[in-house]
């Protein structure tokens, strides 16, 4: 029998996609794959709704646990950012593909199919995944490949009869997981307008904020978060938790103006309050344990990964090689830190690691004696002395 696996979402785009896999390209069997990793419930269950009216062998994966471990957990330890907000859907786009893979090879088929548009990031990132796992693997663009707008999918799918009534209503199109989510489309393309409110579902504005301040505790071990607030979490429940904490007190709403792989500039709404408190809390403990030299090198290095993971390349050897000086540092990376919310501000006022490089005494302005003064006389003495040097010859021409 001739199959293909879908990449679904149950949104417009993938939904149309089903009965063309049968009619225009040729396929007998249509298999749906929809990972869970940590969106809307509501939306996997619209999925899986669709997936059977639409007499399609769906599958629904949860992947959640294993998406924060590997994926958003990684992502922390680079200090993964793009553009100023923490990368989210680029690092779900590879174990999404993954496990379409997965389930391709336990069905038998080769073929694959997807919902991308070719203006995006995903199509790169979905196809790379799939065809690195499955060299073999036959991929099909049809929004692509046939260059449809939103309008001719929306007449098709009223000639099929499918079910995008839910599709229709939603005014934005939205892609969440565990570690943020994104807003677009709509007026928001606009970026002389001012996202409305109703835009945020994870995060409170000012006048909804908690007016009491709030004090978080994180603890980390080898980079990784593993309790908040003393209390000891998996990966994914503690990031749900951090989520629901930051975004309550108003943390994580970013509006950017980002640029795509294909050099396409649009405007973007991200709420990422979990990811954006564990971000400034791991950076917090990093400066407290690592070397000056670390810190400056290292944000290069996460740097260089970023863009890798945000363009999706996550079996590449130089992402590889990158992880090996990571993972080194972040094994001192151990320790708590402590953070004040209020309003949509999260400041550090506390940090405590086995691992410090900090001396009271030595730091200290009041003990004359760990640390002596006046050895630095001759270090300062000699402090810039080229550069001193080429000041004066240049004065005297």
């Amino acid at each position: 029998m001739n199959k293909v696996v879908l990449v679904y979402s149950g949104g417009l785009d993938t939904t149309v996609c089903i009965p063309m896999m049968k009619e225009e390209y040729g396929y007998d069997e249509i298999i749906t794959v929809t990972v869970d990793v940590g969106q809307d419930p509501k939306d996997i269950q619209q999925a899986e709704e669709k997936a059977k009216h639409l007499n399609t062998k769906h599958f629904t994966i949860d992947a959640k646990e294993e998406f924060a471990k590997d994926f958003c957990f990684t992502s922390l330890k680079a200090n993964g950012t793009y553009e100023g907000y923490p990368i989210s859907t680029s690092i779900a786009r590879p174990l999404i593909s993954k496990k379409a893979v997965e389930i391709a090879m336990q069905e038998g088929a080769t073929s694959f199919a997807h919902g991308c548009t070719g203006k995006g990031n995903d199509q790169f990132r979905i196809e790379y995944v799939i065809q690195a796992l499955m060299p073999n693997a036959k991929i099909h663009a049809p929004i692509r490949e046939k260059n449809m707008t939103r309008v001719w999918e929306i007449d098709y799918a009223k000639k099929k009869n499918l079910p995008i009534q839910q599709s229709l209503e939603k005014i934005w199109s939205i892609d969440e997981n565990l570690w943020g989510r994104s807003i677009e489309g709509g007026k928001l393309e606009d970026p002389n307008f001012a996202p409305p409110e109703e835009i945020f579902q994870w995060t409170k504005g000012p006048l909804n904020s908690l007016n009491e301040i709030c004090e978080v505790a994180i603890q980390f071990e080898n980079g990784t978060p593993i309790s908040i607030n003393g209390k000891t979490l998996t990966p994914a429940q503690l990031v749900l938790l951090v989520n629901k904490i930051a975004g309550d007190n108003g943390i994580g709403r970013i509006d950017i103006m980002e640029d795509r792989m294909l050099g396409l500039k649009v405007r973007e709404n991200y709420e990422c309050p979990g990811s954006a408190l564990l971000l400034t809390a791991h950076k917090a403990l990093e400066a407290l344990v690592l070397t000056r030299d670390e810190i400056r090198f290292k944000a290069i290095v996460d740097q260089e990964w970023s863009k890798l993971a945000y363009e999706g390349l996550w079996y590449d050897p130089f992402k590889d090689a990158l992880e090996s000086f990571i993972n080194k540092t972040q094994v001192r990376v151990c320790g708590e830190v402590v953070l004040r919310l209020y309003k949509g501000s999260a400041q550090v006022i506390k940090r405590s690691s086995p691992w410090a490089l900090y001396s009271e005494a030595l730091a200290s302005f009041d003990n004359a004696e760990a640390y002596d003064q006046r050895e630095s006389t001759g270090t300062v003495k000699n402090f810039g002395l080229q550069s001193r040097m080429f000041y004066q010859l240049k004065n005297a021409r």
